[in-house]
């Protein structure tokens, strides 16, 4: 994929991995409704183990970038998250997105590999906005990065995810205590690659 090249998915091309108690297409938009109670989450600290999140995944060609768009606008209490899962099986995958936690929204990275870690970044003053998550591969590590419409890329986080095929990736969203949260994602694109990991990609 050359580095202008994007491919718009369209929603349909996704498969659920687990349903959410709602989702319905509006103009170019997805409108999620998870459950609540579903996350994902495998031991550490707390040691339960979730992974009955909604995500909607499509094969991920790791010589490509994925991006997933959403609006903050619902999002208001503890745990509300979404954002883009990165799934090679049971115990081996990462979400990253924006999540509520200490009242204001957080960049939040779920690496898991048997065990979870988490690790947040504060934005508050992303309150609103809409959000852009991307992943690319470089070697044996994904790169994560996020901006918001007013806001320049943050790379969140360096991450191990050394499989070089059997990925799938996608939106996700979850909402482990409180009813009714939905969620507005507005694009799910693949495009080319990061080239290096000080080189921001371009926005669109």
């Amino acid at each position: 994929m050359t580095q202008q090249s994007r491919k718009r998915m369209d929603w349909k091309e996704g498969v659920w991995l687990n349903l959410p108690q709602s989702s319905r297409e509006e103009g170019e938009a997805l409108k999620v409704m998870p459950e609540k109670g579903g996350d994902f989450w495998k031991k550490t600290l707390y040691g339960f183990e979730f992974e009955n999140g909604p995500a909607l995944l499509a094969d991920w060609d790791c010589n490509t970038a994925v991006e997933v768009s959403f609006h903050l606008g619902s999002f208001k209490e503890l745990y509300d998250q979404a954002g883009l899962l990165l799934y090679h099986g049971p115990g081996q995958w990462i979400k990253t997105g924006i999540e509520i936690n200490d009242g204001i929204p957080q960049l939040a990275a779920v690496v898991t590999d048997g065990y979870s870690d988490w690790s947040l970044a504060a934005v508050p003053e992303w309150a609103g906005e809409e959000v852009t998550v991307r992943a690319s591969i470089i070697k044996d590590a994904v790169i994560i990065r996020a901006r918001s419409k007013h806001h320049a890329w943050r790379t969140i986080r360096v991450a191990r995810f050394p499989y070089p095929t059997g990925n799938q990736a996608g939106p996700y969203s979850c909402s482990p205590t409180r009813e009714s949260f939905e969620v507005t994602f507005t694009r799910w694109d693949i495009t080319a690659p990061d080239q290096d990991l000080h080189i921001d990609p371009p926005n669109v």
